[in-house]
């Protein structure tokens, strides 16, 4: 089974890097836009300070070539940037949902009721696992998104997040609990879910079941 996503040291400095190879790319093109401007100008005055001439024909002449962008990665860039700029918000709540029950199950339109009984009974094996112990509401929900983004790449349809019972929480509350749920519904790869059997974390997690890559 796969170890837990939870290097964000790795992630932030990937956004570093990505910032900051945008910010040359920029520089790069106004650079660019500058030079180009700038020989256009002092073409218009020469031509308004000579008239109308006709170019002698020349083997000699030298051409120069106007800066260009730093090569990037376009396609690299917005693949990363994508998995970035996750739009999962905290605003949505299930609670608005119809196909949920008391076992804090989720089910799209569409799912019917034999899957979920075949999730709580472990039907299908747990391909990978997502452990958010200890980490904030901002790093909880960076990690869901890039962690589901993975799964579907790698073609995981069955798998486990762990938000924990809340024990080492204040006053005792699962917060990132009812948190993880509103985050799954928002995302369109993820059909179902179910708590977890007593054997896979219980209370403390969740098995998701995600359409296929």
């Amino acid at each position: 089974m796969p170890a837990p996503l939870k290097d964000f040291s790795a992630l932030k400095s990937l956004r570093k890097d990505l910032k900051a190879q945008e910010e040359a790319r920029q520089a790069a093109e106004e650079e660019r836009r500058r030079v180009e401007k700038l020989a256009q100008q002092e073409a218009d005055l020469f031509r308004h300070s000579i008239g109308e001439v006709k170019p002698l024909p020349s083997k000699d002449a030298i051409k120069l070539d106007t800066p260009r962008p730093l090569p990037i990665p376009r396609q690299h860039l917005a693949d990363e940037q994508a998995a970035l700029q996750e739009s999962l918000s905290d605003e949505f709540t299930i609670d608005t949902l119809l196909d949920t029950d008391e076992a804090l199950s989720y089910a799209r339109q569409g799912i019917g009721p034999d899957v979920l009984r075949k999730m709580r009974r472990g039907h299908w094996v747990i391909q990978g696992q997502l452990d958010l112990h200890g980490l904030r509401t901002d790093e909880a929900r960076e990690a869901l998104g890039e962690f589901l983004r993975t799964s579907l790449k790698r073609g995981w349809r069955c798998v486990r997040v762990i938000h924990g019972k809340g024990l080492g929480s204040i006053n005792k509350e699962p917060v990132l609990k009812k948190k993880v749920r509103n985050w799954l519904v928002q995302k369109d790869e993820v059909l179902a879910f179910c708590q977890a059997r007593a054997a896979d974390g219980g209370a403390g997690a969740l098995i998701v079941l995600l359409k296929s890559s």
